[in-house]
């Protein structure tokens, strides 16, 4: 790798998970490269491995994440490692904000990316709400009463974006990236913020693509800011607020989505969703789905089979398909959202 990113994972092996880390080194599919003092060294595209004599791993580069949730936990760890107590981890040195967003796997409702602010009397107070990554939250009742305390404790110190199905769709159609839309929607809740906390150095957020996507899509306010992108970010204060209230946005939004239209909308994509999407095209007609899921998913063509249609009923708007649905057109025995 020509530089090393400033992002890494940093473990304690024990000698048995040391054994299998070599292993997995020398037989996989890495390049073995010297690193002084390691007892093994390895890299693949945009990640580098090394263990050293002590025992500690590192894991540095922009797929550092992927390749710890992939081959790491499975493989070497032989388990999910646990996202840090928010009772346990550092209070923030300097204020700043972090960004999140929820509803990006859900075929219903929207895609909402929220921002919070925090310093370190708000970090005091987060440790007190117990805040941490939405995803840890199993209740959504939890969820969202946890987020209707942070919007009072925050007040103007933060910002929601919901970005709901029509419009959804018409950003994919012309944007033809998830990703890009995530960019476009952490630069507006960034931009939003800093009117409230215009004087805040520093933005964080999960790794999800290039730094620069989300660069690019800040107007001349948030020009300034220093943007950092780290993965697994909820472990951080304001992340994982803004994980919290991203995540109530997208399950309020749903809720009054559903009783627009007169049934349950599931999270997700089960086969649940599948049967609510099939009633609700067959009593409103294949257009409904603009309005309601995002429809570059490969379930849309399922759903639309189903009920005798297809996308040419969705007009313009509903023609954008994503890379793994094309992929899925090819490989008929592969399934993807």
């Amino acid at each position: 790798m020509s530089e090393t990113p400033h992002y890494a994972f940093r473990f304690v092996l024990n000698p048995e998970e040391q054994a299998r880390l070599i292993a997995e080194l020398r037989d996989g599919n890495y390049r073995l490269i010297e690193v002084p003092h390691t007892l093994a060294a390895a890299e693949r595209p945009d990640c580098r491995i090394c263990l050293y004599r002590t025992g500690k791993c590192t894991v540095q580069g922009r797929q550092s994440s992927e390749w710890v949730q992939f081959i790491f936990e499975p493989r070497i760890f032989k388990g999910v490692l646990a996202t840090p107590d928010p009772e346990e981890s550092p209070l923030p040195l300097q204020p700043h904000m972090g960004v999140d967003e929820s509803g990006k796997g859900d075929f219903f409702g929207p895609m909402v990316i929220a921002a919070a602010y925090v310093d370190r009397d708000l970090a005091e107070a987060f440790r007190a709400l117990k805040v941490r990554d939405s995803k840890l939250i199993s209740n959504d009742k939890t969820a969202c009463a946890m987020a209707a305390e942070l919007r009072r404790l925050l007040g103007r110190r933060c910002a929601v974006i919901p970005i709901g199905p029509r419009a959804y769709n018409r950003l994919y159609s012309s944007m033809g990236s998830v990703n890009r839309i995530l960019a476009w929607g952490h630069a507006r809740a960034i931009e939003n913020l800093l009117t409230a906390v215009p004087d805040c150095p520093l933005a964080i957020a999960d790794q999800f693509g290039p730094e620069q996507q989300i660069r690019h899509a800040l107007l001349q306010k948030g020009r300034k800011i220093r943007l950092e992108q780290r993965p697994r970010a909820e472990s951080d204060a304001a992340v994982a607020a803004a994980s919290v209230l991203a995540r109530a946005g997208f399950l309020e939004a749903l809720h009054r989505l559903g009783e627009m239209h007169g049934q349950d909308l599931p999270k997700g994509a089960s086969p649940a969703v599948r049967t609510a999407a099939e009633r609700l095209v067959q009593s409103k007609g294949p257009a409904i789905l603009l309005d309601t899921a995002k429809c570059h998913f490969r379930t849309t063509d399922q759903i639309l089979a189903a009920c005798h249609s297809s996308r040419a009923d969705l007009g313009p708007g509903g023609q954008a398909v994503s890379k793994a649905a094309r992929k899925e057109s090819s490989h008929p025995t592969e399934s993807f959202l």
